[in-house]
């Protein structure tokens, strides 16, 4: 018999198709004992369903938190790019935003150290435009082929199924081009108070083209305007002790308030003879682009306003692409943007499925008419109805390309095919050091003790010996204070510890101004 609603002015419950249901707490059995029949579909319809709730977790950033909102056009930037949500100081484009950590899985804290994703997708007039970055204007690697070897560094061990302080040191160690960004995430900024509290950065290089054909190469720089705020390791460690999502609950607790954050958008422009000239590798990931030589120059406000109204449909299944370009915006040669143009999509297409852009919020906000077809879950939106799945075609009214959205001819000039050693003829110290000498002696003292309290759970000796090297090779003063502080916390007793006790020692930093943000 079925039970009593507690609410009876509800609207009917029913299945998935529709039908009406009589009872939701008492399964279909033969006696008050049981067993169960199997002609209780309705509660197997439920069980399976709960069985896929979920989709893949994302191999890397799986821990996030989204918003949307609006970025206005305050400076005028035609001059370098012909993309119309650029056409006019003061006009609006809407956005979404996802924020994460990287290395951790989805039950991860918030507050650990460790990079931020800074991922953007704006809904342009002409069609969406993802710029996915970090809190960081540099990465580890500058050739995709470490990516994936790099992250599995940060994972889990596959034996012990923890993470390990001789996997990470060990590849860290011998990759020395990671030292500028690993400068950066033992530093003062290591740990972000808030996601409001952090910059945000393209990080690769990317092109704009204007309406002459010309072309600029650029980078993109958020600022926000709350003002840089971090956490030291021991103020990560109380705050994880009492809330492991606290950058989630700050963020959606801010904007439902009608505290709206906000980041002022820059970039920075290099002509192709400039990119000739300097004495870098300016489509290097692991390099910055000094602000002495090269400018912010103002473009927008980007603000977010508004929460997502269900989390897994916004949030976890929105999907981010570099790929994502519209004209006036365009990749540069920089090989680790080159290698994430396809392995983001890719991605997507894994966990969602081939019409995740079907999702409200991967959505165009133009209307889309493409040959593609069919796919799992296809048929949600009518585009190409009427319209036949091949091209060209003599049909009358179907899609047509037009040459005047074609980009303007790259000239490598004379270039020749070959797997290039990503580390010859590259300075991996110099930037490093410049970083480190921004840092007061408060903030180099804080570096100098997480890395310490990272390193100490290194087992290796020729690990540690290895990356210590790199330090003396960045600066002196930083080796020594590094080897200092390491055998001291090894002395203590840290040699050996896993490498989450030891991430819990590291902390965070100052603002420093001059040749970065």
């Amino acid at each position: 018999m079925a039970t009593e609603p507690t609410k009876k002015d509800g609207p009917l419950l029913t299945t998935a198709d529709g039908a009406p249901i009589a009872d939701q707490e008492n399964s279909l059995t033969a006696g008050p004992r049981g067993p169960l029949l199997m002609q209780d579909v309705v509660l197997q319809e439920q069980m399976q369903r709960f069985n896929r709730e979920r989709v893949p977790e994302r191999v890397v950033h799986a821990k996030g938190s989204g918003a949307y909102g609006t970025f206005t056009v305050t400076n005028d930037i035609t001059q370098y790019t012909k993309a119309a949500m650029f056409s006019e100081v003061g006009k609006e484009t809407e956005l979404s935003i996802r924020f994460s950590t990287v290395a951790g899985e989805r039950g991860a804290a918030d507050a650990e150290r460790d990079p931020r994703g800074f991922a953007v997708k704006f809904y342009t007039e002409e069609g969406n435009w993802d710029l996915v970055g970090n809190n960081t204007p540099v990465f580890f690697v500058r050739d995709p082929y470490k990516f994936a070897m790099f992250i599995h560094s940060q994972k889990r061990h596959p034996h012990t199924n923890l993470r390990d302080a001789d996997m990470q040191w060990d590849f860290w160690s011998l990759c020395p081009e990671s030292l500028h960004q690993v400068t950066w995430l033992f530093g003062d900024r290591g740990i972000p108070k808030t996601y409001r509290h952090m910059n945000g950065y393209g990080s690769h290089t990317y092109s704009l083209i204007n309406a002459e054909g010309e072309r600029v190469w650029v980078k993109f720089h958020f600022k926000t305007d709350q003002g840089i705020e971090c956490l030291t390791n021991e103020e990560a460690a109380d705050l994880i002790a009492q809330d492991r999502e606290s950058h989630q609950r700050d963020l959606w607790e801010a904007i439902d308030n009608g505290d709206f954050p906000t980041w002022t958008a820059y970039i920075q422009v290099m002509t192709q003879a400039q990119a000739e000239e300097v004495d870098y590798n300016p489509f290097d990931l692991t390099k910055v682009w000094p602000h002495g030589d090269f400018p912010l120059i103002e473009v927008g406000t980007l603000e977010l306003n508004r929460n997502p109204q269900n989390y897994h449909h916004e949030v976890e299944q929105a999907a981010y692409n570099p790929s994502s370009l519209i004209p006036g915006v365009g990749p540069s040669p920089d090989k680790m943007l080159q290698g994430r143009l396809m392995s983001y999509q890719d991605a997507h297409l894994y966990r969602i499925g081939v019409n995740y852009r079907d999702l409200r919020v991967n959505r165009p906000r133009v209307e889309v008419r493409s040959y593609m077809r069919d796919g799992q879950f296809g048929g949600q939106l009518d585009e190409g109805t009427g319209h036949p799945n091949y091209y060209p075609n003599s049909v009358e009214g179907a899609p047509r390309p037009d040459p005047s959205y074609a980009e303007p001819a790259w000239h490598l000039g004379d270039v020749t095919v070959e797997r290039y050693n990503s580390r010859e003829d590259h300075d991996d110290f110099s930037q490093a050091a410049a970083l480190y000498h921004l840092m007061d002696e408060d903030a180099k003292e804080r570096l100098v003790q997480s890395l310490a309290g990272a390193m100490a759970g290194v087992t290796r000796q020729e690990i540690i010996d290895r990356q210590l090297g790199h330090f003396d090779n960045v600066d002196e003063e930083y080796g020594r204070r590094v080897r200092e502080a390491v055998t001291a916390a090894r002395n203590a007793g840290g040699d050996g510890q896993s490498l989450d006790a030891a991430m819990a020692v590291r902390d965070a930093v100052p603002e420093g101004e001059g040749q970065r943000d």
